[in-house]
């Protein structure tokens, strides 16, 4: 098949990833594959298996931008693309022109809990299929009644299992200082709905009672005047945890930091997935996670991690302790959610489960 990947995302994230995943796997199984994405966006560098000459370079700043809708659908009519598939929803109602025009289908992925825009009720009345990357997504979508029942379906992310185990035996192998402190570390963009401040007052509580814990925060602040970043090291200064709590901003290989922690902690007021959550179990890490929307579906609690309430500090606070007493424990919930990520969440599941999509709709 001639499949037209279209993201104008300036950053990555998860989203991101995953389109990148998708792609490059698509490619890699034969299927033609092509991408549209903005002036120097970072996607460029991911999508290491799609060949060059497939990858067009649009402004696409918004919606309304009808100048590059028509260049997109002159670009899939050139090359007899027969799957055009948006992944951000200010690209929709473009995706939607172009496959319109150029007579193809079309295949929307959705990666957030966020309402879409009643008009899209109109602009995207075409649509072959909606993905949607978790049931919590899926049931929003429903909810909204924008598009017929039918057309969503589910498909978990995937990720590259093997690659965050080679990092964990890689890491495994690593010398252990007689000094060397317990690591609790989470990865997420620096914003109030990933539950930073949360962390860092469970932090402070465990901190209370043992001082072999360093904490780690790993993310990007994507507010525009870094405000995220300034109340966080203010909270963590007030606090007194500067020597136990780091702030370490954006990390390009999250499969090398992962196997680093002891523990991993997702402390999300909302998440419509939680695919670094995800990642650490593959890596072996053990997961405590509050109780968002997509955390209830990747972990059984007490079998593949821990769930605590949302915005919970002394709940986290009170299992990060337990887990870090407990390093049996610890490893009893690694094994599970190994074996539980390679059955439900592996990159080649959901690829084939995308090319399935495809061949209904095509």
């Amino acid at each position: 098949m001639r499949i037209l990947q279209i993201c104008s995302a300036r950053e990555l994230g998860g989203g991101e990833k995953h389109l990148a995943d998708l792609a490059n796997s698509l490619a890699r199984r034969g299927h033609d594959v092509y991408a549209a994405v903005v002036p120097s966006s970072p996607l460029l560098a991911e999508l290491q298996s799609v060949p060059r000459q497939n990858i067009v370079e649009l402004p696409m700043r918004n919606s309304l931008n009808l100048a590059s809708a028509l260049q997109l659908a002159r670009f899939v009519r050139q090359h007899g693309i027969g799957i055009v598939h948006a992944h951000v929803a200010r690209d929709y109602p473009l995706a939607a022109l172009a496959a319109r025009r150029a007579g193809t289908r079309l295949v929307l992925t959705r990666h957030v809990l966020f309402p879409l825009n009643p008009i899209h009720k109109l602009t995207l009345r075409r649509t072959a299929r909606v993905i949607a990357v978790s049931q919590a997504v899926a049931e929003e979508l429903r909810t909204q009644a924008i598009f017929d029942l039918g057309k969503i379906v589910c498909i978990h992310n995937g990720i590259d299992v093997d690659r965050f185990e080679k990092e964990r035996e890689a890491i495994a192998n690593r010398e252990q200082g007689a000094d060397q402190k317990l690591r609790v570390g989470m990865i997420g963009h620096l914003a109030p709905i990933k539950g930073q401040e949360d962390f860092i007052r469970a932090a402070v509580i465990v901190s209370a009672g043992r001082d072999d814990v360093e904490f780690i925060i790993a993310g990007e602040d994507k507010s525009r005047g870094g405000e995220n970043r300034r109340e966080l090291e203010m909270l963590i200064d007030e606090l007194d945890l500067k020597e136990r709590v780091s702030l370490i901003g954006w990390i390009d290989d999250i499969a090398r930091l992962l196997p680093t922690f002891d523990l991993f902690v997702s402390p999300s007021r909302s998440e419509p997935f939680g695919l670094s959550i995800v990642e650490a179990m593959a890596s072996g890490v053990p997961v405590i996670a509050t109780m968002s929307e997509g955390a209830r579906e990747i972990i059984t609690d007490d079998q593949t991690g821990r769930l605590v309430p949302l915005g919970d500090s002394e709940g986290l606070a009170i299992a990060i302790s337990e887990l870090l007493s407990d390093a049996k424990e610890r490893e009893r919930l690694s094994q599970n959610a190994r074996q539980d990520v390679r059955e439900r969440f592996s990159l080649e599941r959901m690829v084939e489960a995308t090319e399935q999509v495809y061949q209904e709709v095509a």
